[in-house]
């Protein structure tokens, strides 16, 4: 498949894309230079093989979640400019 200078000027126009009248023939040249590689793509034997979802098939370390020390909202808040109901009392962003 190839693509012809109305096709590029079709895309340019659906995508919004303002193309200038010298550079038409460059993007057509870049749009079937792109089409080529994807069709190689489709030359890959890929029997066999299953999708992946990510790249690395690394495993995150994982740990238990334990509480060492909890109530302490006290200590906590001593470093708040204001608190109220144990909470830090900040500025009003959203109106």
């Amino acid at each position: 498949m190839a693509i012809d200078t109305q096709t590029v000027i079709k895309i340019a126009s659906l995508s919004r894309l303002k193309i200038d009248e010298d550079k038409v023939e460059a993007t057509k040249d870049e749009f079937n230079k792109i089409i080529n590689w994807v069709e190689q793509l489709s030359e890959v034997d890929t029997d066999g093989v299953e999708p992946m979802f990510a790249v690395n098939d690394t495993q995150l370390a994982c740990r238990e979640d334990i509480v060492v020390e909890g109530n302490q909202a006290d200590k906590i808040l001593k470093n708040a400019p204001i608190a109220e109901y144990d909470y830090f009392v900040v500025p009003k962003v959203v109106e």
